[in-house]
């Protein structure tokens, strides 16, 4: 056994505690089919959401892992639902009126609002495909409508009807009484106006597969319950799934929790072995709502890609999958910032800390080299300070802090400048609020700017600092751009002017200079923005010409 699936057995990150529970499952060798099946389900009553994508890329995570410490060969499943009835329009779709006449139609057969595809529910199958696509996952997709239609689910839905009293006895206990009137697992789609109906059944008969009701006008209909005629209700649904797929490991959100036991007993009661499972906790906006495909709320999939690497989506994704996360746009900054500092700690760690490392877990073991020698967070100031309103006018200053980078050499520093101008313009300028300083900061500015504006007065001002602290430190020998000193400057400066605490100081850099609360560290801001530069930035805020 090699050294690292020796690690892998006894890793923490909890990818691998979750493929070792999936390994005990086959302790004593291979399924009968032949492979170990992953699956996600995916809902297309709207436009795919971060956590859709979030429910593919942990599951992969995980699948990956059960690959580092198992020969069994695996696989993963995309199932779509689209033979689901629509129940609500979408608010966030063109011209959802005319969607109004098509309620409770199978997604399949409602027109696509945006005129791209033949139904809805293609549309939102194609938009989840295109993301895992681009961002490389190695799946298989199955569309519900085809897997009813082409009969793949016959075996199962036939079983459904011999075990039909047994499925009905776990449904019913989860019921109201008022429910149990008119519930059946079975959901008929209606031979004329093409709706998914909720009627109760007046035979289920197991000698030619078929169910008997009546539609909403009290016209008697006898269906076949194969070929794509009838679907399940959503709970019995679930364990048919994994009945027919034989699926042994599925992960859902919470709100999915209470209803396990009700999916594993179908499951088994429809002949297979109920999968393992993993409960993850709920995406929520900035308002703490739950994230809702229908009211699209929160940030969507290309909303993130339009400001940020998909790579540092996963690393969000990966992050304490049992914590509920707020999923807006001030986390985007930060998910990239410690993405690539993980990066970094990657290449020098030993093989227990990399497979602890998440970005293990992102790239599967071929974890790259970063190449962002500028923070995200940095680049977003730094937009700020210059105005930038593209990516050249941004390398012109990285450059200066960076003399060897090149947007060949450093193709993530080049996206991620691009990024960054995008973010800020989109995300940050329209709420940008700069104040006029107060007496003590227009003091310490002005005293700043001086510093800054020669090597001499930034040394008279870290020894007076000393002097005023009772230090005896020697003064620093370092290069006038080089951060370390600057921010010395910048420390020294605030301490000279009595701010107490020292980041009410930085604050009021902050908010004077850039218009923020929060910032940079302000020293590698200086080198990165130019020392001049920001010397002049001073002097338009004690002009007044920045607010």
């Amino acid at each position: 056994m090699s050294n690292l699936r020796e690690e892998a057995l006894k890793s923490k990150a909890w990818p691998f505690e979750e493929a070792r529970r999936i390994l005990k499952r086959y302790a004593k060798g291979a399924p009968d089919k032949g492979y170990v099946l992953f699956e996600t389900g995916y809902g297309p009553s709207g436009l795919p959401h971060i956590g859709t994508f979030g429910e593919v890329a942990r599951t992969t995570m995980i699948k990956r892992a059960f690959e580092e410490i198992s020969d069994i060969p695996t696989k993963l499943v995309c199932f779509s639902d689209d033979l689901d009835g629509m129940r609500k329009v979408p608010s966030n779709v063109p011209s959802p009126e005319a969607l109004e006449e098509h309620l409770q139609k199978p997604l399949t057969q409602v027109p696509d609002p945006f005129g791209t595809h033949e139904s809805f529910g293609h549309h939102n199958n194609a938009m989840l495909r295109r993301f895992l696509d681009t961002f490389g996952f190695e799946y298989e997709f199955i569309s519900a409508a085809e897997f009813y239609g082409t009969g793949q689910f016959d075996a199962v839905l036939k079983r459904a009807v011999d075990k039909y009293d047994d499925v009905m006895e776990v449904m019913l206990k989860s019921l109201r009484e008022e429910r149990r009137q008119t519930y059946s697992i079975f959901l008929p789609i209606h031979p004329e106006t093409g709706r998914v109906l909720y009627v109760p059944m007046k035979k289920v008969c197991a000698e030619t597969y078929t169910i008997t009701f009546d539609d909403d006008d009290g016209k008697e209909w006898t269906l076949p319950v194969t070929g794509g005629n009838v679907k399940l209700q959503w709970k019995p649904d679930f364990g048919a799934r994994w009945a027919a797929l034989e699926v042994d490991f599925e992960m859902y959100g919470k709100d999915h929790s209470t209803n396990t036991p009700i999916y594993d007993k179908i499951c088994r009661i429809l002949g297979h072995r109920a999968p393992e499972h993993f409960t993850y906790e709920l995406f929520l906006d900035e308002n703490g709502q739950k994230i809702s495909k229908t009211s699209g709320n929160g940030v969507s999939i290309d909303e993130w890609l339009t400001y940020a690497s998909a790579e540092s989506l996963s690393y969000f994704m990966y992050q304490k999958p049992k914590t509920a996360k707020r999923m807006h746009f001030d986390v985007i900054p930060k998910a990239v910032d410690e993405y690539h500092q993980q990066l970094r700690a990657y290449h020098g760690q030993d093989a227990k800390q990399q497979l602890n490392n998440p970005v293990w877990h992102i790239h599967g073991g071929d974890v790259p080299q970063s190449d962002m020698v500028v923070p995200f967070s940095m680049l977003l100031n730094l937009a700020s300070a210059s105005s930038a309103e593209d990516k050249e006018t941004m390398w012109g200053f990285i450059n200066k802090y960076a003399p060897n980078a090149t947007a060949d050499t450093h193709p993530g520093m080049d996206q991620a400048a691009g990024f960054a101008v995008a973010y800020f313009n989109d995300k940050v300028k329209p709420h940008k609020t700069f104040r006029a300083p107060s007496e003590q900061e227009r003091a310490a500015l002005v005293d700043l700017a001086a510093a800054l504006a020669s090597p001499e007065a930034a040394l008279d001002a870290i020894s007076k600092k000393n002097e005023m602290l009772g230090k005896d430190d020697p003064l620093p020998v370092a290069d006038f751009g080089d951060d370390e000193f600057l921010q010395s400057v910048v420390f020294a400066i605030g301490k000279i002017h009595g701010f107490e605490p020292l980041r009410d100081w930085f604050t009021a850099i902050y908010e004077v200079l850039l218009g923020a609360s929060q910032g940079p560290r302000f020293g590698g801001f200086i080198a990165l923005y130019g020392v001049e530069e920001t010397v002049q930035l001073i002097n338009r805020a004690l002009a007044g010409d920045l607010t």
